[in-house]
């Protein structure tokens, strides 16, 4: 069980806060989660409640906070992890409300897809540990709702509890066959207009690092990677916060691209 004593009731008090559409203040102060641990925990009854209200169970995980300079803006030097729900998995082409979120931001990844369970037995887990148990991977971006946090108050611990803000996913096709991840270049547009570049290797490395992480993170609360699970891997171009009817793409050499159209 989780170990932070009120780790439920700041759960739903989270709960209310989406219910009610209020903009993000930071919160872990005001309810005493004082660590990362105790963050996870109110992560882990804040996504349960929400699966339980949405009927819908977690498809996989996402990972945030993979360049160093977000890393130090959270004064942390590591990712952070949150729950993908399965209703918020949506194919490339989907049609996404900009003002059903509070303030709706896209990042552009990697997705990969999990075919067998990624287990080290104790040890940390490595690139090849992430490779042999990898099957598939495909052009994502991530939905981020930051409900309009001012950047200059954010605490990693009110973004943890707060699930890292996750409010869906965009999966383009998935491949079993890929090129060299590290190299493959991608590109965000909107209408046609470049917004950014990145590459693989701007993700921690090897988008595989982070998943890596994510393993040794799981592992550590007595959890595991399994077999059919989606991990979002992090962004490689800048967050990006549309304001208006757009359609949104992203474009990875050698895997193809994934859309999405933004309507008011």
């Amino acid at each position: 069980m989780p170990g932070f004593p009120d780790a439920a009731g700041v759960a739903d008090w989270l709960l209310d806060e989406h219910r009610q559409r209020r903009p993000f203040a930071p919160f872990a102060a005001r309810h005493a989660v004082a660590s990362l641990e105790a963050a996870y925990d109110v992560q882990q009854h804040y996504v349960q409640e929400t699966a339980r209200l949405r009927r819908a169970p977690p498809a996989g995980y996402k990972i945030g906070l993979t360049s160093p300079p977000m890393q130090a803006l959270c004064g942390i030097d590591h990712p952070v992890a949150g729950v993908v729900l399965a209703d918020r998995v949506h194919p490339s082409g989907v049609r996404l409300r900009r003002h059903d979120h509070g303030r709706f931001g896209v990042e552009f990844e990697l997705a990969v897809r999990l075919g067998r369970d990624l287990d080290t037995a104790g040890r940390p887990a490595g690139l090849d540990d992430v490779a042999r148990a990898v099957d598939a991977v495909a052009p994502a971006m991530e939905i981020v709702d930051d409900r309009g946090c001012d950047y200059a108050t954010l605490d990693v611990h009110s973004l943890v509890a707060d699930n890292a803000w996750n409010a869906g996913v965009v999966l383009g096709a998935f491949r079993t066959d890929w090129p060299d991840l590290a190299a493959v270049e991608g590109c965000a547009s909107a209408d046609g207009v470049e917004l950014g570049r990145g590459r693989g290797s701007d993700v921690l490395g090897h988008p595989f690092q982070p998943v890596a992480w994510l393993a040794d993170h799981l592992a550590r609360r007595g959890e595991r990677l399994r077999a059919g699970q989606l991990v979002m891997t992090g962004s490689m171009v800048r967050t990006q916060f549309p304001d208006g009817p757009r359609r949104i793409q992203f474009d990875i050499t050698g895997l193809g691209a994934v859309a999405l159209e933004l309507v008011d």
